[in-house]
Parts: structure tokens; sequence; C-alpha cells
């Protein structure tokens, strides 16, 4: 009897056990988890970021998002202390607008701090009364030009969570007492996409809300409004014709699970062309009807963009040019009348002697030119440092942006700009002192002056995202790069500028110092380490 009970229960014991692991066998599947479920807003504060609208050294915003379900929000800051449960802060009401996006609604939150202390060391959370965030600190400017540091990032754009989060991590590691971080464009890659919004803040997690960011719009920040129909298209053929198409584009996945297009086009004679691009806007198929319709063999297109150079797909009304429906709900910069709509994206701010410029390198380029101009002409900073998306020395043949150059470099050269900080092109390229290399007789028309001693500004184009492109065009820049997520530390500590870019993974990648001269352009000074072109 005994031996019975004692077999019955080992086997009441090894049902469940039995069960779980029928149940966790061959035929168990993994299911996707809903982006709506991934992304959902509580009542609990989550996308906090902190940004300037006003002096850093005696203001902080900070913005953050809820569900619908937190009608007024709160901030608290005190002076931070090593006794928390001694804090004795003081509370601000939040502004609060409701928000739309294609997978949910929520609440964006903003406050900004005021009348703080200078160089101080603060510890605020933000919530609803009853429901918080943890308290986080950040600490104010200085009043005078102290030495500090900051981070700089090209493209993030692609599978941000997957790939850009170590990039980013391992940035903070290299500087973790850095004063902000700047981005230059191409956060995402579609700008009305909530989740990869999400995926954004979700790769620097809390440090957004401990070190703040100062952003500048790409391309895929920006969506055009009033546009005309998607079929309605136009491709560029050979002989220079634009062809008026009705394009059908159907969405499908490649074997190895990756975003497929199937393309085909039609035109008004009956003519039709088919095309398969993958997620990178490269055509890797060229298909029937495609030279006859317009003239391109299959090499001519074959790994090319289909946006770009030669075939030029684009919508034959492409409407206005507008920011992202985010942008301004989840960052707060500065209102400085920036021209033809570029509000919180044409800004500039001044952080212990350095005025940070962004330009909005979407729209209104001609508009921003008094603009520009007229800050830094107000400009008493000792160094001045710009930031926008497209850069005007491109390290690709087909993204050259000679209309950028011709309207804003004048001015950059004008007043001297120390130092451009660019994306947008997938790659690494960073302008210097080429004129004793073989290089130098092989610089395209346009970019014999990349570098120019007697100016001294230096420019560069990053990239720290997955997305990659070739350089085909790099013989005007001192240190270039292919194949490589990057991420860039630069400090200024009164009269020098030290610059480091790294790789993903830590190594040491490029380095100069800028010095500067009474009355003369910048010391450039190169600090280089090997190159390695591409990285594996």
């Amino acid at each position: 009897m005994k031996h019975l009970r004692k077999s019955l229960l080992l086997l009441l014991l090894a049902t469940p056990f039995a069960l779980l692991a029928h149940e966790s066998g061959d035929h168990w599947h993994p299911a996707k988890f809903a982006v709506e479920l991934e992304h959902a807003p509580t009542p609990i504060p989550e996308r906090v970021v902190l940004t300037w609208n006003d002096d850093p050294a005696t203001t902080q915003a900070v913005t953050w998002r809820t569900d619908t379900s937190v009608k007024q929000a709160v901030a608290e800051i005190a002076i931070a202390n090593a006794n928390g449960r001694a804090l004795k802060p003081d509370r601000f009401k939040a502004t609060t607008e409701f928000f739309k996006s294609d997978i949910n609604e929520a609440h964006y939150h903003s406050v900004t701090f005021r009348s703080l202390e200078p160089d101080t060391l603060y510890a605020y959370r933000v919530g609803d009364g009853e429901n918080w965030s943890e308290y986080f600190h950040f600490r104010t400017a200085s009043a005078t030009a102290e030495p500090f540091t900051f981070i700089y990032f090209g493209d993030a754009q692609n599978e941000v969570k997957t790939h850009w989060s170590r990039v980013f991590r391992e940035a903070f590691s290299e500087a973790p007492r850095a004063a902000f971080s700047l981005h230059a464009g191409d956060l995402i890659n579609r700008d009305e996409l909530d989740a990869e919004w999400g995926e954004w803040h979700g790769a620097p997690g809390w440090v957004n809300g401990t070190i703040p960011v100062i952003a500048t719009p790409g391309n895929h920040e920006y969506f055009r409004a009033n546009q005309g129909p998607a079929n309605e298209r136009f491709w560029n053929a050979k002989d220079g014709a634009a062809l008026d198409l009705d394009v059908e584009i159907v969405e499908t996945k490649s074997d190895d699970g990756k975003e497929l297009y199937k393309v085909t086009a039609r035109s008004a004679d009956g003519r039709s062309a088919y095309l398969e691009v993958n997620d990178d806007d490269e055509i890797i198929l060229v298909g029937e009807g495609v030279e006859e319709l317009t003239g391109y063999l299959e090499e001519d297109l074959l790994g090319t963009e289909v946006d770009k150079q030669p075939l030029r797909d684009r919508l034959q009304n492409r409407g206005i040019p507008t920011v992202s429906t985010h942008w301004r709900p989840q960052f707060s910069f500065p209102l400085q009348g920036g021209p033809g709509g570029t509000e919180e994206t044409c800004y500039y701010i001044d952080y212990q002697g350095t005025r940070f410029i962004s330009l909005d390198s979407n729209r209104s380029r001609e508009e921003q030119v008094p603009w520009l101009r007229k800050v830094l002409e107000d400009n008493t900073n000792r160094w001045t440092v710009l930031t926008f998306h497209h850069p005007i020395f491109s390290p690709a043949s087909d993204r050259d942006n000679k209309e950028l150059r011709e309207l804003w470099k004048p001015v950059f050269d004008e007043f001297k700009v120390d130092l451009v900080l660019n994306g947008h092109d997938h790659t690494y390229a960073r302008t210097g002192d080429i004129r004793d290399t073989a290089d130098f007789a092989n610089i395209p028309s346009g970019y014999q002056q990349a570098y120019d001693p007697e100016i001294g500004t230096v420019y560069v184009v990053s990239v720290s995202g997955p997305k990659m492109y070739d350089i085909t065009k790099g013989d005007f820049a001192k240190r270039v790069a292919e194949d490589a997520q990057l991420y860039q530390v630069i400090s200024i500590a009164g009269d020098e500028l030290e610059y480091k870019a790294f790789t993903a993974t830590g190594r040491l990648y490029d380095a100069f110092t800028l010095k500067k001269r009474a009355g003369r352009p910048n010391e450039l000074i190169e600090l280089l380490p090997a190159e390695n072109r591409r990285e594996e």
C-alpha cells in the first residue's frame, strides 16, 4: 500500500512536467508579439527625454509619454542629495497634448524647469502624483566656458533596437559624463511609425532622461503632406525623359525573411516593366520590360537605389515637406524664429562657450541663410559647431548636394565655422589637409575646398546604424570608412577641440585636434590610427 501511494505521488508530481515538456517540444512555435502591445502607453511615464529650449545653465526641459488616462501630469525637482528620502522637491504642472499615432493614442507631457543654479546636480521625476518614474539626475551647464564632452551620432535609422542599441551603449560607456548627445538626423526610418520611435527611445533607455538630446531632422523624419496618388510616379529614362507611369508596389518577404518589394510600372501606351527592390531601396532584380520602357540595361540598374540616379523613382506630385508629427510632442527645442516652417528644427543652443546650431537641410534652405548669418553675427562664443543632415561634401557620387553647398558654405567660410557634423550617406568621411597626397589631384569638381587651411572648417559625415553605402567619391577626405557603425566623442576645453571616432566595438578609428590661434584659422593636428576602410 505504501509502495502504491509512493508510486502515485511520483506520478502526480511528474505529470505537469511531462505536459510542460510536451507543450514546449517540437510542436511549439514562437509568435510575434504585436507592436500595438509592445509599444502601448500606460499610466507609467516612459520615453522620458531631456532637451533644451532655453539657457542650459538655468533651465532644463523634459518630455514624456503616458496613456490618455493621465489627464494632468506633473514633474518634481530638487537639488540632488545623498539621502533620497530627505529630498524636498518642488512640483511643476506639465503641459499635456493628445497624440494619435499609427498604432495608439497617447498623451505627451512637457515641463521646463526654470531658475535653476548653474553647474548643479538636480534630481527629478515625472508622473501624475500617483504613478511616477524613478528619480533621474541631470547637471545644469556652467555659466562660464568650462571643459565638456558630447557624443555625436550619424544615422541610426534602421533596425534600431537590434543593431543601434549596442552602439549607443558603447558610446555611453566611453563617455558616461557626456554633457549631451547630438544626433545628425534619420533617427528612424519611417517618420509615422510609433514602433520605430519606441525603439529609438528604448535603445538609450534611462540615459535620455539624464543626458540631454540635441537633434536635427533627416529626410526620414520628414513626410510629404498633400501628396498626389502613390501610384502616379516618374522614372528617368536613359535618354533623359521623365516617364509618366502607373506603378504598383507589392510588399512581401524574401526567402531570408527580409522585406521585399515587387514593382510593376505601366505606361499610358501599354508598355510595362518589373523590378524587385529590397528594404535598403536597392534594385535586386531587373525584370521583363525594363530595357524596352526605360532604355536601361540590367547592369545599369542592378544594385542602385530605386529613388536615386539613374532611375530616380519619385511621386509626380510630391506634396509639401513636413516634419514628423512625432517631432514636436517628444522634443522641446528652442523657438527662435526658424524660417519657412523650421521652428524646433532650425535653432541654436549655447553651451559653456560653444554655440551649437541646427539647420534643417530638408526644406526652406535659401530662407535659412539670413537667419544663419544673424545667428553667426551675434555669436560671442569661442567655438561654433553646426549640424544638419545632408552633407555638403558627400562621399557618394550620386548624392552630391551642390545647391546646399553653394547656398550655405560661403556663410560657413565667412564666419570660419569650426566643425560641421552630418549624416545621410551611411559611410564615414572626414575632411582634412590632403594637399601633399596623391588624392589631391583626383578631387572632384566643387570639392577642392572641402578642407581649406585658410578657413579651418572640418566637415564630418558619419553613420551609427547598420544601413551602409559604398564610398564612390572619397578622394576629398582625409579619413574614410565604409561598412562600419561608428560614434564620435568630442571634447572642448579652452582653445582645443579634441575629436575621436570609434567603431561599434570601441576601437579608435579617427582622431584629430583643432587648436585656436589668435587672428589665424584653427590649426588641425592629425592623430590618425591605422586605417581599415572596411570593418568585418
